[in-house]
């Protein structure tokens, strides 16, 4: 099972490169033009999860895992705040919101949520989970 972990982490890093936002006028955004501080934590965490994985910690793994899941949540929530906050000057919501509406997420999203949860979810039942 610690294949299937391994491809889980090369999808969060090659997610992470993929367009995430589809900015009208702008184009795609990935990770990087979003924020380069949250990209290097996950990439860190994505290191610590090499190392959990190669060492056969799986309740370390299945941790690391879990905070890039909360961490792909939180910068999707914070991108549509933000969005809502960029357009904070308009002087209605209905329009506020109309406007905000126009950041769409990507499809880059899927490799990010799969290669999580392939790491989450790709540890053998049989194996012993007390490492």
């Amino acid at each position: 099972m610690k294949n299937i972990q391994l491809i889980g982490v090369i999808l969060v890093v090659i997610g992470s490169f993929l367009p995430l936002l589809k900015i009208p006028l702008v184009g795609n955004w990935n990770y990087w033009k979003i924020d380069p501080y949250l990209v290097s934590i996950i990439w860190i965490l994505c290191a610590l999860a090499l190392f959990f994985i190669q060492k056969q910690k799986l309740k370390a793994t299945r941790i690391v895992s879990g905070s890039l899941i909360f961490l792909f949540v939180f910068t999707i929530i914070a991108i549509k705040l933000k969005s809502l906050d960029f357009f904070s000057f308009l002087p209605f919501k209905s329009w506020q919101s109309a406007f905000a509406g126009i950041v769409n997420l990507s499809w880059g999203w899927f490799f990010e949520f799969a290669g999580a949860a392939l790491m989450l979810f790709g540890i053998n039942k049989n194996q012993n989970l007390n490492n």
